[in-house]
């Protein structure tokens, strides 16, 4: 190894192949989860590599329990693998009713058990523990990547790679084109945190007699576009306990980004998916930011408590539960695919002949909150999972291709579900019809995608 001030020169190294499989997917969130399954479900053999030692993402990993918090009597949904979720988190005793929608809150530790079971059923070799470092090209195709983990450095080969890290991690490292949101417009990092020890009765009397609406979340420093139809409805909001800790010098009056939604009051006094710590300028894709940021928001999330304990009724006895492992990112890269969405495709309903699912018109970040509770809906096209400049690599979750406003519902954890569920299914075919991923045919995947449940159009 050569050593100078500035760099170190690494030796060529062998590295063990020590899994080989037709389709590999890289991240198991929402919409790796739902990649990995699909694929294994269309007949390829799969294998899910995952950095922390859970699958679920930002459900498991993050602690955002509320995964369609969105639905309402009108919304349409896409149903596949997303809506199984719900529907077996239910059946396992790890979801409870959601406080302002007709979905169900997924508890963050029961769904661990959700995910390990349908992972089990699939027969989908889990790969837990393992950190993604670098990809193994031939030309520009990609075949496989390596890891690193408490065994060292492993090779895993594929047919297939699925990229579902979030921040398109192995696309940008393949060299294809991805574009990075400017740290200072991305949308604010959160830690997330559950409490115990709160009065149900008092706490629900206490929203009760004041309740909170979307339209209140234009306060402080947010200012919240809407359709209008929000404005008045229900919202789990909590703003109020801050803006007085604020007064009273609890909370130091730069701070008054703290505020948010509550998820779930159980009878046990657990107060679930606090939301409440938003961290503008934490970049997720460098490690120096995010050591910064996740300490400087568990620093935020106990102030927070305290507000709540001197100014929210049933809080008085409250304590810190538990953190999520990590801090929650919502916004880094994003990959120039062969179609990216725009605002106008999410806002005005757009159809495409490459659907691989449909999504409802939930539009959440920049600023703008819309609801689906009209009907309306558009089309993911496959197009926008396929990076430009690379063979054999699809991008699932959200970091497929899209202007900010498209991200801001696409980037949603039930949206990363219907990506992740079309390529899993296009990896599957592309494997068994000896295709490159961007040559699969649109019409087999669609007609696999209605056979898993899962509506088009």
């Amino acid at each position: 190894m050569t050593v100078n001030r500035t760099f170190i020169t690494e030796p060529a190294r062998r590295v063990e192949v020590i899994h080989t499989t037709d389709v590999l997917v890289v991240g198991s969130g929402p919409g790796g989860l739902a990649a990995a399954l699909a694929a294994a479900r269309a007949g390829a053999s799969v294998a899910l590599v995952e950095r922390f030692g859970c699958f679920g993402g930002n459900i498991t990993v993050v602690g955002v329990e509320g995964f369609a918090w969105y639905r309402h009597e009108k919304t349409i949904e896409a149903g596949g693998i997303g809506w199984e979720f719900e529907e077996r988190a239910k059946a396992m005793g790890a979801a409870v009713p959601e406080s302002q929608s007709l979905s169900y809150e997924l508890d963050s530790e029961g769904f661990k058990l959700v995910a390990d079971r349908l992972v089990e059923e699939a027969d989908i070799h889990p790969m837990l523990h393992r950190q993604f470092v670098a990809p193994i090209m031939e030309d520009d195709r990609i075949v496989g990547i390596i890891t690193e983990s408490k065994a060292g450095r492993e090779a895993i080969l594929a047919t297939v790679v699925i990229d579902a890290t979030g921040d398109a991690d192995i696309a940008e490292r393949v060299g294809a084109t991805t574009i990075k949101t400017p740290v200072e417009q991305m949308q604010a990092a959160s830690v997330m945190f559950h409490l115990a020890g709160v009065d149900k009765k008092a706490f629900m009397e206490g929203v009760r007699s004041d309740p909170q609406t979307y339209g209140d979340w234009s306060t402080g420093e947010w200012q919240i576009e809407t359709s209008g139809k929000e404005d008045k409805m229900f919202s789990p909001f909590l703003g109020k306990p801050f803006a007085q800790a604020i007064r009273d010098g609890i909370i130091p009056a730069h701070l008054n980004t703290i505020a948010g939604t509550w998820g779930a009051l159980h009878d046990t006094g657990e107060l679930t998916y606090m939301n409440l710590v938003h961290l503008a300028g934490c970049d997720g894709t460098d490690p120096d930011s995010m050591t910064r940021f996740e300490i400087e928001g568990r620093r935020q999330a106990m102030l927070a408590i305290e507000a709540l304990k001197r100014y929210t009724p049933g809080c008085e006895a409250a304590r810190l539960r538990n953190f999520g492992m990590t801090i929650g990112i919502r916004d880094t890269r994003k990959i120039d695919a062969v179609y990216n969405m725009t605002e106008g495709d999410v806002r005005n309903e757009a159809r495409f002949e490459d659907s691989i699912g449909i999504y409802p018109e939930f539009i959440d970040g920049y600023g703008v909150l819309i609801l689906p509770t009209t009907g309306r809906y558009m089309h993911i096209p496959y197009r926008s999972m396929l990076p430009k400049g690379v063979r054999n690599l699809l991008v699932a979750g959200r970091a497929i291709g899209g202007d900010r406003i498209a991200h801001a519902a696409t980037r949603n954890m039930a949206c990363c579900a219907v990506a992740g569920q079309g390529a899993g299914v296009a990896a599957a075919i592309a494997v068994r019809t000896g295709r490159d991923v961007s040559a699969v045919d649109i019409a087999a995947v669609q007609v696999e995608l209605r056979r898993q449940g899962v509506r088009i159009h």
